[in-house]
């Protein structure tokens, strides 16, 4: 049987789990890991989605965190990432057709693998694009999620060489034109903790570099322009008064102060729409929260285990303290 999941040495794969391979609607087989808890009672299950350009192995210490407190934990890399098949033959480039596959996929994964496999109740985690996912599909989720927390949802882009109007402006002009399978950049660059914006953890950079460079097919380039504007298309779309009225799921979003991929004030303005919605700053902390230094882990983790039912009270209390 050929390997699913990878480990390096400092960040081993999680034990007690099932691994392998859904099918979605059009016939992609997508990786997929379902990890379970040694508690007695399960508290539910965590269904964790992903941001762009990343993948089940990034997430090993996140899911022994929650395991570790009961629940049970489903994740899957997005089609054309991660270990999931790509969608061109160029295996560096980030592309999507169109941005609800990601939801058909969701669904699917749902009904093949969650609903038989796991226990509930179902909780989503979604970081970044996997946070723009959510909101987009969250009008049929009422009836499988119980809770949704979003980290850092893509819903705006800040910290590029250019403004996001004329990246926005590129890609539609590219896409109209039949060339959005063309990246905006044919530049990788080699990563750099001293200008990264994603997290301000050295140590857990590192760890994900190791893993990068270990398993260099885990990971993409940059985005396609047919991606970029599938990406903005849903961005528009639910970030509207009406899609976010429509919103019923409780939903907490995990808004770095310090994000320098999406702008902090995208995410508070998404709030004043959004009434299932409650915004919880991270002071100080960059994108990527869930690899961030502990103090900015802690937050984020307290403020997710204090939302979730079941929770201890001491975790609950501690949701006060959050962005002070």
């Amino acid at each position: 049987m050929d390997q699913v999941l990878y480990s390096t040495p400092d960040n081993p794969a999680p034990e007690n789990r099932t691994e392998g391979y859904f099918e979605t609607h059009d016939g992609h087989r997508l990786r997929y890991a379902v990890f379970r808890s040694g508690a007695q009672v399960a508290r539910g299950t965590v269904v964790i989605l992903h941001g762009r350009n990343e993948y089940i192995e990034k997430y090993f210490e996140t899911i022994r965190d929650l395991t570790a407190k009961g629940l049970w934990v489903a994740t899957f890399d997005l089609r054309g990432q991660g270990g999931s098949p790509r969608l061109m033959k160029r295996r560096n480039h980030g592309h999507i057709r169109r941005f609800v596959d990601y939801e058909h996929d969701l669904d699917t994964f749902l009904e093949k693998v969650v609903l038989p496999d796991t226990r509930l109740p179902f909780y989503l985690l979604a970081h970044s694009t996997g946070g723009l996912i959510a909101l987009s599909a969250a009008p049929y989720l009422t009836t499988r999620i119980d809770r949704m927390v979003l980290s850092a949802p893509f819903i705006g882009l800040t910290g590029q060489t250019a403004s996001p109007r004329v990246i926005r402006a590129l890609a539609g002009t590219l896409t109209a034109l039949g060339l959005g399978f063309l990246p905006l950049t044919s530049k990788l660059k080699e990563p750099d903790f001293s200008h990264n914006p994603l997290t301000s953890d050295e140590q857990r950079f590192d760890r994900n570099v190791a893993m990068m460079k270990a398993h260099p097919e885990l990971t993409l380039g940059p985005p396609t322009a047919r991606w970029l504007t599938e990406a903005f298309r849903t961005i528009d779309r639910v970030t509207s008064p009406n899609h976010l009225f429509s919103i019923t799921i409780p939903t907490i979003v995990i808004a770095p102060t310090r994000d320098g991929v999406v702008p902090y004030t995208a995410q508070e303005r998404l709030s004043r729409y959004f009434r299932a919605g409650q915004l919880v700053p991270i002071n100080g902390a960059r994108h990527e929260i869930f690899q961030e230094r502990d103090i900015y882990r802690a937050a984020a983790l307290a403020a997710f285990h204090a939302f979730i039912p079941g929770s201890d009270a001491e975790e609950s209390q501690n949701v006060a303290a959050l962005g002070t």
